[in-house]
């Protein structure tokens, strides 16, 4: 996969982290928004992951997100509609969260993971593709998940 559009994100806990990351796809030859944090001052993650999120959704790019564990980021992104946001603390988490749950956005846990491990999950989501087949079944029961109200019962 080449020339790929990313949207990052991250709160303080996360920073240095997506910084190193943002450095590694554009490396790769990605092209990255950084949409912050940009420092150490204590911030709330469910800002930076609806902003990645809602660039996500909009369907022309991927999405970073990292904080201490990548699961508050994670929860916070998968409430925007049209995102799924696993987190993972490998590359094979990371390609699987692809092939089989057709992932559009990586959290992960700078308090968790190495920089190591945090470049291969990254290369690992960026390279593997949806396998659709069975798996786009079950992605779409997602999808139907949430467009149902309350009272669908």
């Amino acid at each position: 996969m080449t020339d790929v559009k990313w949207y990052a994100g991250a709160d303080h806990a996360g920073r240095r982290l997506k910084d190193r990351l943002v450095e590694h796809l554009r490396a790769l030859g990605d092209q990255v928004e950084d949409l912050g944090t940009g420092g150490d001052d204590s911030v709330d993650y469910p800002d930076f992951a609806a902003l990645v999120g809602a660039r996500v959704a909009a369907g022309d790019g991927l999405g970073l997100l990292v904080c201490g564990t990548g699961t508050g980021m994670a929860i916070a992104a998968n409430k925007v509609a049209g995102v799924r946001a696993a987190v993972a603390t490998d590359a094979y988490s990371a390609a699987l969260s692809r092939s089989h749950n057709d992932a559009n956005v990586l959290a992960l846990g700078e308090r968790v993971v190495g920089i190591g491990v945090a470049e291969s999950a990254v290369d690992a989501f960026r390279g593997t593709a949806f396998e659709g087949g069975r798996h786009a079944r079950r992605v779409a029961k997602i999808t139907a998940l949430e467009r149902r109200r309350p009272d669908d019962d």
